[in-house]
């Protein structure tokens, strides 16, 4: 995949968040400890929906597929991330780069997907209700699965080919916490606009597409809920697709505010933020959110919870 002969650069320096020494110490233990929260609540995650045989329903199914993507992607980020503030060296293999972002891709493009499949299904079970076991059969469900891991997968991969087969000269500083694809592009030295046109075009099933029909699905959805008579059925309805709901809003929101908005006049501490959102707070935010707004959930969670405790009880005793 990699074109090792064209690069000259072997280390890149990752210059973070420019920072004093003990500010590194505070982010290092809120980081460590967000890091350990994520990996527990989405493993936790899924693992109830594992257990629990009230959630083997495809939202449910469909949410541990997110809950693996979110580990997979703060894992490939916050590690690294925690190494560089605790030693402040914030350097990495030039290929270690290349494979960090070819992870993120990876995950971005899945996480994108996965949302969109989310929506289908929220809008199926709302608008169509009577239809929906039918059409979201678990054949589909698997279907709709593969592909969105298998697009992704396909789709990072031509990206970081084309972006691997370019030449790199330097200088080798990435004013960033992490190996994105526009600091790593300014590297090269190489003609760069047959790779950012190909970007360009893989966008469009990546995340303009997903992001349309997401739109679609919940406009729909809206007028679906209107029209019901009362409010108490227009709040339980509604209260079905809300954490969803809440979740693609703060993901296509901070991640058109780092790569679709114009950056121009745009501070580095306000896309810092934007990038910690999407690539550290998003994976925390998502089991939260989908667990304190779905009382099936919680409560599946507190049958797990002391079905655990009672096997830890009679293995001790």
């Amino acid at each position: 995949m990699f074109q090792q002969n064209i690069s000259i650069i072997t280390k890149i320096h990752l210059l973070g968040f420019h920072s004093s020494q003990n500010l590194n110490y505070l982010l290092f233990t809120i980081l460590l400890l967000i890091y350990c929260m994520t990996l527990c609540g989405n493993l936790l995650m899924v693992i109830v929906v594992m257990y629990s045989r009230d959630l083997h329903r495809p939202i449910y199914f469909f949410l541990t597929q997110l809950s693996i993507a979110d580990i997979l992607l703060t894992t490939d980020i916050v590690p690294i991330l925690l190494h560089h503030l605790l030693h402040k060296d914030g350097v990495i293999s030039f290929f270690g780069c290349i494979a960090q972002f070819y992870i993120f891709a990876f995950c971005e493009c899945t996480e994108c997907l996965l949302l969109t499949v989310m929506s289908y299904d929220r809008y199926l079970a709302i608008c169509n209700p009577l239809r929906y076991s039918t059409i979201m059969s678990k054949s589909l469900c698997l279907k709709l699965i593969i592909i969105s891991w298998v697009l992704s997968f396909s789709i990072s991969t031509a990206e970081i080919a084309s972006t691997s087969s370019l030449e790199f000269c330097g200088p080798n500083d990435i004013d960033h916490f992490f190996c994105d694809l526009p600091p790593i592009l300014q590297l090269s030295c190489s003609d760069i606009t047959g790779v950012q046109l190909e970007i360009m075009l893989t966008s469009v099933p990546v995340l303009l597409c997903p992001f349309t029909l997401v739109i679609i699905s919940y406009t729909y959805i809206i007028f679906v809920i209107l029209k019901i008579p009362s409010a108490t059925g227009r709040q339980k309805t509604f209260s079905t697709c809300s954490s969803h709901l809440t979740v693609v809003s703060i993901f296509y929101g901070t991640l058109f505010g780092v790569y679709i908005l114009p950056t121009k006049g745009q501070s580095l501490s306000i896309t810092t933020f934007l990038s910690l959102m999407y690539t550290v707070g998003t994976p925390l935010m998502n089991p939260v959110i989908y667990s304190l707004r779905n009382a099936q959930i919680m409560k599946s969670f507190e049958t797990f919870q002391c079905h655990f405790l009672l096997k830890i009880q009679k293995t001790v005793f």
